[in-house]
């Protein structure tokens, strides 16, 4: 398990952050497209996610009120060690399920937004409103450059710092 590695510490840092400018999410969601694997292709650098690589997550609906999450990556190489969490997300009402509340460890909920989506749900990006945490996530491994390039441009107009964006390492699949 992510040694407590901070998929937890994130979200009591989220959490008591009261910082909350506007931030505009997709109109709606749908959980049943959304659900299934995401691979990460960029993020903001966080403590909790040092020495990863190959990161994914995996989310899962239920029949209660909330998603499963199950975040995994391999620690300091694509051959490193498997290490994974799991948590659960709640979905903030009358947001179109654009707005969850991820909770990995009780009471601690962070805000975990979805800010950008591809009609097709090839591309999803997830932000907070106060722009400190940032993920570019994609169904495959990889992702176009010219497609990246776009996404940064909009990340860029929702105040986001995009030079703090770090491309993750994933394996490569033919």
């Amino acid at each position: 398990m992510y040694k407590t590695i901070g998929f937890i510490l994130p979200f009591l840092l989220i959490a008591a952050s009261g910082f909350s400018q506007s931030l505009q999410t997709v109109d709606t969601v749908d959980l049943d497209k959304y659900a299934g694997t995401w691979y990460e292709i960029a993020a903001f650098p966080q403590r909790f996610q040092k020495g990863c690589h190959g990161t994914t997550a995996t989310y899962s609906k239920t029949s209660k009120d909330y998603i499963i999450v199950k975040n995994k990556c391999r620690k300091d190489s694509l051959n490193g060690k498997e290490s994974s969490i799991k948590g659960k997300a709640f979905i903030d009402p009358g947001t179109g399920n654009a707005k969850l509340k991820v909770q990995f460890f009780w009471p601690f909920k962070g805000k975990y937004w979805i800010i950008d989506l591809a009609e097709d749900y090839s591309y999803a990006v997830v932000g907070h409103p106060d722009r400190n945490y940032l993920w570019i996530l994609s169904r495959t491994p990889q992702m176009k450059e010219g497609l990246y390039q776009e996404i940064v441009a909009r990340i860029a107009k929702k105040d986001f710092d995009v030079s703090q964006l770090v491309k993750t390492v994933q394996a490569i699949h033919n």
